[in-house]
């Protein structure tokens, strides 16, 4: 087995498909896309049986029927350029379990390193009540603060009603609907009054340019979730105009801009954001408070 592995990986790299899609470099990619032929879990098992159990697994020989699913899957990868994690419709957010397919963007945000840490340093989890995940796609963001903030109620949003029927199917998969609102919105529009100790977002944000240039893989993935007009910053402007309206006193904004750091800096250069660093890699998030939206706003 540890052959063909080695195989795949190398078929993978000759290829040139591209990574980032919920795996990270070839070796990630034809091991997601051979336990799950093998089945997650009785590979996840195996190999934390101990070091002998563990030897084995990977010396074994795959059947032929394994042989064959296997490469089936290596060869859709290659030829359609389709990621890994939309073939197996698995992947994992902030250590959580996750369905996947192309009804929404396939997690990868830094964010998961700041809900795994609570929000902290920037606000006391323990005041924390309720959160707001707009444009939530396929629900990894709401999930994720649902899990981790576990006495917070949280609010999930987006345009799109495939996006939601996946983030509701994700809530019954981790026993979290009950704490966890799904609500059709463009934004803020369905949201009346309601008020939160904290938004936080990964809104689209890819101008036109920067979408005709990006890799086939991102082309399985949902338009509207990526695209955000000529510059990539229609979501965003929106989202600094009328976030202050939602959040309570001491309450944060936080939100993905990813490539588009740059151009919110430049358009924006007296809203005093603050940019996250993360240990795990990745940046482009921002971070204000809601007396400094309401500051920008005025």
């Amino acid at each position: 087995m540890i052959e063909a592995l080695r195989r795949a990986t190398r078929r993978l790299k000759r290829a040139g498909v591209f990574f980032g899609h919920g795996t990270a470099n070839a070796a990630d990619d034809a091991s997601a896309l051979l336990f799950h032929v093998l089945g997650d879990a009785a590979s996840a098992a195996a190999l934390a049986a101990g070091p002998k159990l563990a030897e084995a697994f990977w010396h074994r020989r795959l059947t032929l029927k394994e042989r064959l699913a296997f490469e089936t899957l290596l060869e859709l990868r290659i030829s359609m350029r389709c990621p890994a994690v939309y073939l197996t419709g698995k992947t994992w957010f902030a250590g959580l379990p996750m369905h996947i397919d192309p009804r929404a963007l396939i997690p990868r945000s830094p964010l998961a390193e700041l809900i795994e840490r609570q929000f902290r340093p920037w606000i006391d989890p323990a005041r924390v009540r309720r959160v707001l995940d707009l444009c939530t796609g396929g629900g990894c963001i709401a999930l994720a603060c649902a899990h981790y903030l576990p006495t917070a109620k949280v609010e999930a949003t987006d345009i799109s009603d495939p996006a939601l029927a996946l983030a509701r199917e994700n809530a019954r998969s981790l026993g979290l609907s009950r704490r966890v609102r799904f609500t059709k919105s463009d934004h803020f529009a369905a949201l009346g009054k309601r008020r939160y100790d904290i938004i936080v977002t990964n809104p689209p944000y890819v101008g036109e340019r920067e979408l005709r240039s990006l890799p086939p893989e991102y082309g399985h993935e949902p338009r509207m979730a990526l695209a955000a007009g000529k510059q990539g910053l229609d979501s965003v402007l929106v989202i600094l105009r009328e976030a202050a309206q939602h959040l309570a006193s001491g309450g944060l904004l936080v939100v993905e801009v990813g490539n588009t750091e740059t151009l919110v800096r430049r358009c924006w250069p007296r809203v005093p954001f603050t940019w996250l660093e993360f240990e795990r890699g990745g940046g482009g998030v921002f971070l204000l408070t809601r007396e400094q939206l309401e500051r920008h706003v005025r």
